[in-house]
């Protein structure tokens, strides 16, 4: 007996098989994919902290953005990573799946009231000592996060930020290479207070030559993810600030 494809039955029921079956296939996917996809997030986090850190393959001319390869990533990060540290209600403590640790989670422990840990990764580059510390914040229109690497007068070596949904071309720009080096040199500390770097639209130091005013250049036509990048550092340096001053200590 010949199916009347016509009536609206026909259709409904076309429909939820379809949904079975393509549900039953993605799901497939992704459980299939999982390992790979966990394997990529894991060498992405490294390729991030050595960058910001200054281990990567940029060149000195075209102004790009280059990590260490996937392929070399875990070895290099053995090499120049020399201790992964969780803070845990005042305690210290090594674990070398600290860079595993989600910020974003454990942000939002704390403002829950519960239990959180804190990452920190202490690298080695040329018989310089780096102190590694992840960042998360709110951007324009959604995450914004990053890695800094101080030393220990708590001035930047290096910065790297990232994004899930901010403007191209505007507020997508804090993962240029232009932006981020501006915070080289920067200082954490104003006199011997904590006071973090402000992406400033009235810095008027567009080449930023100047060091000691905790300010970078805004970008233009971004000033509320240049405000979430301030507010991230501020935040992070805060929230940090216990540990950094054991090493300001030593």
């Amino acid at each position: 007996m010949a199916v009347n494809t016509d009536k609206n039955v026909y259709t409904v029921v076309f429909a939820g098989v379809m949904v079975v079956v393509v549900g039953s296939i993605l799901a497939f996917l992704a459980s299939v994919l999982r390992p790979l996809i966990q394997e990529n997030e894991r060498f992405e986090k490294q390729q991030n902290i050595l960058y910001a850190m200054g281990v990567n393959e940029n060149g000195d001319d075209s102004g790009s953005v280059n990590f260490i390869p996937t392929d070399v990533v875990e070895g290099e990060f053995s090499t120049y990573i020399k201790e992964q540290l969780v803070i845990q209600g005042g305690e210290i403590t090594q674990n070398d799946e600290a860079y595993l640790i989600d910020l974003k989670k454990q942000l939002a422990n704390i403002k829950k009231g519960k239990e959180y840990k804190l990452p920190v990764f202490i690298g080695d580059k040329d018989g310089k000592k780096f102190y590694i510390i992840p960042m998360y914040g709110k951007g324009l229109w959604d995450a914004i996060w990053g890695f800094i690497a101080l030393d220990d007068t708590m001035t930047v070596q290096g910065v790297y930020f990232d994004h899930k949904g901010e403007t191209p071309g505007l507020g997508a720009n804090i993962k240029m290479r232009y932006f981020m080096d501006d915070f080289k040199g920067e200082s954490i500390l104003k006199g011997s207070s904590y006071s973090g770097i402000a992406v400033a639209k009235g810095n008027n130091d567009p080449l930023n030559n100047t060091k000691d005013d905790n300010e970078v250049d805004a970008l233009a036509g971004a000033t509320i993810t240049g405000n979430g990048v301030s507010a991230m550092i501020s935040e992070t340096v805060k929230l940090y600030k216990p540990y950094l001053e054991t090493i300001r200590a030593k």
